[in-house]
């Protein structure tokens, strides 16, 4: 009896586990001209981070430095639009070979966080930075207000890459939009 209840047990585990299937990588884009990526992009909605607990004007900035990693500053206010200011500075790091669409991303040394280029425009205005475990997105744009159309194309993106999108938050912007 002990003997078949095991068989049961073993049977029922490796059922489980074929049921787990798990999502295939996330696809990055084939090429990200770095120069062409920098600057300021603005912080549509997200699967957020614990540091992402309530932000209005989210704002994600990148800049070259001379060793090739990516300054990056994220302010955004905390709460309210006249709320606490709050400020990140991470460091991106290209990872060589893959069309600088990989990055790994550097809160606190020395952990290094997964940071994929899934979709990125023709003329660099909305980009969505994805991770394989599928845990956190963003979706990020040159302006401030996406159209309904544009915000639910891209909403579908990130669906079809996989993500509960049940869980995005679109974060509020005030700033005047630019063009």
């Amino acid at each position: 009896m002990l003997k078949n209840f095991l068989k049961v047990i073993c049977m029922m585990s490796i059922l489980g586990l074929s049921a787990c299937q798990s999502l295939p990588p996330i696809k990055t884009v084939s090429e990200v001209d770095l120069d062409s990526f920098m600057g300021d992009w603005f912080v549509i909605a997200a699967i957020p981070t614990f540091i992402e607990k309530d932000p209005y004007n989210p704002v994600e900035r990148y800049q070259k430095n001379e060793d090739g990693s990516i300054a990056t500053t994220f302010t955004f206010h905390e709460g309210s639009f006249d709320g606490k200011l709050k400020t990140y500075h991470p460091t991106g790091y290209v990872v060589e070979g893959t069309g600088n669409a990989e990055w790994k991303m550097q809160f606190v040394w020395p952990f290094k966080s997964e940071y994929l280029i899934a979709y990125l425009s023709e003329n660099y205005q909305q980009t969505i930075i994805a991770r394989n475990k599928r845990d956190y997105v963003w979706i990020m744009s040159r302006q401030s207000q996406l159209s309904p159309e544009t915000y639910q194309d891209l909403v579908s993106r990130v669906q079809s890459m996989g993500y509960d999108t049940s869980k995005l938050r679109v974060f509020p912007q005030q700033h005047p939009i630019k063009k």
